[in-house]
């Protein structure tokens, strides 16, 4: 990052830092606001309980009072007196739709209890003062009842409402707290940000100029290889690193194309070292398949009791595979030594590819046919002689036969052959329907000690020599060899050898 997108940026950031200090105090200015607004209005809705309670208790109390003289004379209540009395009633269901008015969401029972009870003490009283004149009417404002349960419902809201205060006050001193502490917050991280920021934009420049220093004067004193790589600028300074290091770079080639040549060495001991190790479970499964069951037959002559001829017959069976198997792993180990030294022998001599081809199949059929395979062959009589090396061939369609059965699970494997007279040479094609590959493995499933993939060793088997010696003995033969494939679809490999003897190589 360049030195001017540097300070833009410090800069950016302290005026998001100013500008977020700004935002939470007006944030808090607000809630304090609406908090107080909300205190407010329980503190109003408390003294309008108050009013409430002392209207209720002053007409009781009246009520009470006429409710004696009607019964015990026989005086009338005056139209005056009973418009007043009434009036007082209607300013009592006025405060109560006060009441309403301020209701919220944590007061609306309370309140609609309150309603119902008020509402049923005031209109008996109603009731009382419209008919006291009538002597045969019932009066039925003696209960105390109504008048117990209309003061007990706003004595619950009257609580509830002073609750409510309380934590609205409790509110409004968290967030006068909550808001001063992200003031004085943010105006000190402002300040640090600020202090560290240009700290850190001094040093970084104050660096780099030292470093673009050094560098000229290690250049201008001869030492071409030194370069001023360590500047962590795209601008400027990076720009004069960059022409400072261009004028080394011609004199530097020589160099570099050595420690290229040591790092492609060292890749490739690295390449070895991979196969060594993959391959180090191939040479140990058969050999410790030989000592085991050597061990085996050592103990059982040993014994006492007779020796089980069948079973002796099968262990020693499978020590002569098991050694078989080493040795073509072996065999195909020297054989890939000596292609790299150049000391592969190509033995030419006519055969017919077809009874190599054969005899090739028919011994590795149960291999082919193993965990539920199907095999396809053509009719290989009229294949022409071909004058190359018989043994290499068989060698060639052995390790294609082999691999496709090794990652063929109850599919197909065909194997065909034409004579291609335009090129005059002859294809041979093996088929399969197993995994198939990818184009990235199919680039580099001839390399030698490479496998398709790093896990293919451990979940299938093999060295990954097999592919990487038919394509050498392909081109000591004069022929190619190459795989179309597809993941999932299966692979074809296909082996045209020249069927003219003056395009075969020369026997070594």
């Amino acid at each position: 990052m360049s030195l001017r997108r540097r300070l833009t940026l410090s800069l950016f950031t302290i005026l998001v830092l100013f500008a977020i200090n700004v935002g939470t105090h007006f944030w808090g200015s607000y809630a304090r606001s609406e908090s107080m607004v909300a205190y407010r209005q329980a503190v109003s809705a408390g003294q309008l309980t108050d009013a409430m309670a002392k209207q209720l208790e002053d007409q009781r109390q009246k009520i009470l009072v006429l409710s004696t003289l009607r019964e015990n004379t026989e005086d009338v209540l005056a139209v005056e007196d009973q418009q007043t009395a009434l009036q007082g009633i209607a300013e009592t269901r006025g405060t109560v739709d006060a009441l309403g008015g301020m209701v919220s969401d944590v007061t609306a029972l309370q309140f609609a209890q309150l309603g119902t009870s008020s509402e049923r003490l005031l209109a008996s009283w109603e009731a009382f003062y419209r008919n006291y004149n009538d002597k045969s009417w019932v009066s039925d404002v003696d209960d105390p009842i109504p008048y117990v349960e209309a003061s007990q419902r706003l004595k619950e809201l009257e609580q509830r409402q002073a609750f409510i205060a309380v934590q609205r006050a409790n509110v409004i001193d968290r967030t006068i707290a909550l808001t001063d502490r992200i003031t004085v917050l943010g105006f000190i991280a402002s300040i640090f940000l600020t202090a560290t920021l240009g700290f850190f934009l001094v040093r970084y420049t104050n660096d780099n100029l030292k470093r673009l220093k050094r560098g000229t004067q290690r250049l201008g004193g001869g030492e071409l290889d030194y370069r001023i790589e360590d500047i962590d600028d795209d601008g400027e300074l990076g720009d004069l690193a960059s022409a400072f290091n261009t004028m080394s770079d011609k004199l530097r080639r020589a160099i570099d194309e050595e420690k290229d040549a040591k790092r492609s060495a060292d890749e490739a001991n690295a390449a070895k070292s991979r196969f060594l190790a993959n391959v180090s479970h191939e040479l140990r499964t058969p050999l410790n398949a030989i000592i085991g069951y050597s061990e085996m037959l050592h103990d059982e002559l040993g014994d006492d009791t007779e020796v089980n001829r069948p079973q002796f017959q099968t262990d020693l069976d499978k020590i002569i595979l098991s050694g078989r198997q080493l040795l073509a792993l072996i065999d195909d180990i020297l054989d890939l030594s000596k292609i790299e030294t150049g000391k592969m022998i190509l033995s030419r001599e006519p055969f017919a590819p077809g009874d190599v081809l054969t005899m090739a199949i028919d011994a590795l059929a149960p291999i082919l046919r193993h965990r539920g395979n199907q095999l396809r062959c053509d009719d290989f009589t009229a294949l022409p002689v071909l004058n190359n090396d018989a043994v290499k061939f068989r060698q060639i369609i052995v390790n294609l036969l082999s691999n496709a059965a090794k990652f063929t699970e109850n599919g197909t494997i065909a194997v065909s052959a034409n004579v291609d007279p335009h090129n005059h040479s002859l294809e041979i094609a093996v088929s399969d329907t197993g995994i198939g590959m990818t184009e990235e493995q199919q680039a580099q499933v001839f390399e030698a000690f490479v496998q398709a993939e790093a896990s293919t060793s451990q979940d299938y088997g093999g060295s990954g020599l097999g592919l990487a010696i038919c394509h050498d003995f392909c081109e000591l033969m004069g022929g190619t060899i190459t795989v179309e494939s597809a993941p999932g679809e299966g692979s074809t490999f296909r082996l045209r050898l020249p069927v003219d003897p003056e395009s075969v190589p020369e026997a070594a």
